[in-house]
């Protein structure tokens, strides 16, 4: 139960970081303005918030592991919001990095 709790908020904390980046970006870049902007700054803190909800307590080990999530979630992100069609490269480079999240956050260890 705790690695699907796990997963949910790393999903979440990618909704909110991807999400506010994105904004930000349309703000700045498609020049959409201010509230744009500032919606993107406050999904941003909340995904710094929900970060902390990991039911592990390395900061190191929870961040290095969303870096996977994060590529992943970037990848798909662009394709629903923007239309980007990866390569395989991308695709292949996805997976390699949510592989990574798995063996960073998962693997058994000895404790």
């Amino acid at each position: 139960m705790l690695v699907v709790r796990s997963v949910a908020l790393f999903l979440v904390a990618a909704l909110f970081e991807i999400g506010g980046a994105w904004l930000v970006w349309q703000g700045i870049r498609e020049h959409r303005g201010w509230i744009w902007i500032g919606a993107g700054v406050i999904a941003l803190g909340a995904y710094g918030f929900v970060a902390t909800l990991q039911p592990d307590a390395e900061f190191g080990r929870v961040l290095a592991a969303y870096g996977g999530v994060f590529v992943a979630g970037s990848i798909a992100w662009g394709m629903v919001a923007d239309g980007y069609r990866p390569d395989r490269w991308d695709v292949m480079g996805a997976l390699i990095c949510l592989l990574g999240m798995a063996l960073i956050m998962y693997a058994p260890r000895g404790r």
